[in-house]
């Protein structure tokens, strides 16, 4: 049961100093307390933990523009930020994850502005057809977060110029560009800017929780771990890491997200793997590789190592169907 709610409206746009305020919360946060946290970032790419930063986001051009690439620690796709995006996260105690109950504290906070939204799939929210928040999941311990994207007055065509999903990706929605896919809430409330979204978002988190928020300080102690914190998470090799000088690749995309495999094999043992993913389930891809690393380079013994470490039916079914189409 949630006691206690609390709010933490970060001042800096920088991407790696939240990211890091973020997990910083998420360490603090106490089991019967829930936060809000608001933050936004500044002209940045934020791609999943799975992903391959050079197929997600066109990072030249966003490095020649004074842009930045980020990586969270959850699952899901690449995001563009700006101050006209608004962050948040909610960050509980696992046993108080909620997520219909998150998801209506952004749903109230649109509706005082008049904006009625829907949800679909498995992590957007949208309005008037169209995504406005994408939606991404992590736990750690016993605490979780959940965070997402408010679109209110994005720049629509950095965000089109710098993203760089898979064509597979674009055609399983049905739609021809990523800017098609996507509003600004302010299309559909003139005048709506993030400050106001902010005060909707904080009025809506009471509201739904029937509970008073105290606002959050950070000591200087807590800052300086973030700082600290920060200055990993903007590291190259974090970032970028080394792409896997593979003997073996394929890809596809299902229901619950994309997959791209890379092996290495000699003398018949798979050496090395590498999982690329924007699947919602972040910690897929890791057990992928491990349980792949050391088994026979066949067909079979691939299928029998997945049949091992996934639980759910559905995705083991489509990772043999992807083996069972390649020629090993």
């Amino acid at each position: 049961m949630i006691c206690k709610l609390s709010i933490y409206e970060s001042t800096s746009v920088d991407p790696y100093f939240n990211l890091a305020t973020e997990k910083y919360l998420l360490d603090s946060v106490d089991e019967t307390s829930c936060i809000l946290y608001l933050w936004q970032n500044q002209n940045t790419v934020v791609i999943g933990k799975n992903q391959n930063a050079w197929a997600e986001c066109r990072t030249s051009l966003l490095q020649e523009e004074g842009g930045k690439l980020a990586r969270r620690l959850s699952g899901g796709g690449a995001v563009f930020h700006d101050l006209g995006n608004l962050n948040f996260t909610f960050l509980v105690g696992r046993d108080n994850y909620d997520l219909t109950r998150q998801l209506a504290v952004i749903q109230k906070a649109c509706a005082f502005a008049g904006i009625e939204t829907t949800r679909s799939g498995r992590n957007d929210i949208l309005a008037d057809g169209r995504k406005f928040s994408g939606n991404a999941f992590y736990h750690s311990g016993t605490c979780a977060y959940h965070h997402g994207t408010l679109l209110i007055d994005s720049d629509m065509e950095k965000l089109q110029r710098y993203l760089s999903p898979s064509k597979a990706k674009l055609e399983a929605k049905g739609v021809c560009s990523v800017r098609s896919r996507v509003i600004n809430l302010k299309e559909l409330s003139a005048g709506l800017t993030c400050q106001t979204m902010k005060d909707n978002m904080k009025k809506a988190f009471c509201d739904v929780y029937g509970l008073c928020a105290e606002t959050i300080t950070l000591t200087d102690e807590a800052l300086s771990s973030i700082n600290k914190l920060g200055r990993s998470y903007a590291d190259w090799n974090y970032l970028y890491g080394a792409p896997l000088p593979f003997s073996f690749c394929c890809e596809s995309r299902f229901d619950w997200g994309g997959i791209e495999l890379q092996l290495q094999a000699k003398s018949g043992i798979i050496t090395a793997a590498k999982v690329y993913s924007d699947a919602m389930d972040w910690q897929l891809p890791s057990a992928v590789e491990n349980a792949l690393v050391g088994c026979r380079f066949t067909q079979n013994d691939i299928k029998n190592a997945l049949n091992n470490i996934l639980a759910d039916s559905q995705i083991i079914k489509d990772l043999c169907d992807l083996i069972d189409a390649q020629e090993l």
